[in-house]
């Protein structure tokens, strides 16, 4: 019997494919909805800092102590979400004295002619099951580009006094150059005293202040 030649008409309709799983969208947790409104950042539990190599062999971590935040979350249409955020630039803090005023003075920030760097969303999606990506304009020293926060969600609670509380951890890596912070010393053995990528991390705890009805 030859079992490769039956009729098509003999066969069953094959099933369509189950689509790749790059083709299911990723949808909220219904129970996102509940955090539709609008945040904002409790610095006194929250750390918007950075990690830069220094000198090729070691790792220098700073935050900025000084900022002003606005957050809408959306948990129905993480799209419609939007953030902004404006730091001081000399509120930064490496832990070490000289080290932040070499960092805020002109060979890097410049905080005396540029006081804030700002970083507003254009864009959010949800890219699974707790983690956003937000697409934002990053100002630095007037020069603005774009960047993407991978962030993720970390949970909702309500503390004892009555406020709600969000969390999330964000991070992207960005060149300093492409926002003019130039500054470039060079190693004996070669190679450069400051990394040109810097890697900025959103420690977030924000506290609702308008839920929506």
């Amino acid at each position: 019997m030859n079992l490769f030649g039956r009729s098509s008409s003999s066969r069953r309709a094959a099933a369509p494919a189950a689509p790749a799983p790059s083709d299911l969208a990723v949808l909220p947790d219904p129970g996102f909805a509940a955090l539709t409104g609008e945040w904002m950042i409790d610095p006194a539990h929250s750390r918007i800092g950075f990690s830069v190599r220094h000198a090729m062999v070691t790792t220098v971590r700073g935050a900025f102590t000084s900022y002003e935040s606005r957050l809408y979350f959306d948990g129905r249409d993480p799209a419609r979400s939007e953030a902004q955020i404006t730091l001081s630039t000399a509120s930064i803090d490496t832990g070490v004295e000289q080290r932040d005023a070499h960092v805020i003075g002109r060979d890097f920030l410049d905080a005396a002619s540029y006081p804030h760097m700002t970083f507003t969303s254009t864009a959010v999606e949800l890219a699974d099951d707790d983690l956003y990506r937000m697409t934002g304009d990053l100002t630095i020293r007037d020069i603005t580009r774009p960047v993407v926060l991978e962030l993720t969600y970390i949970g909702h609670v309500t503390d004892p006094f009555g406020y709600e509380r969000v969390g999330f951890d964000g991070t992207t890596t960005i060149n300093r150059t492409d926002w003019g912070l130039t500054y470039s010393a060079k190693l004996a053995q070669g190679g450069a005293m400051v990394s040109e990528k810097v890697r900025l991390q959103f420690d977030i705890a924000a506290i609702r202040t308008f839920p929506v009805d």
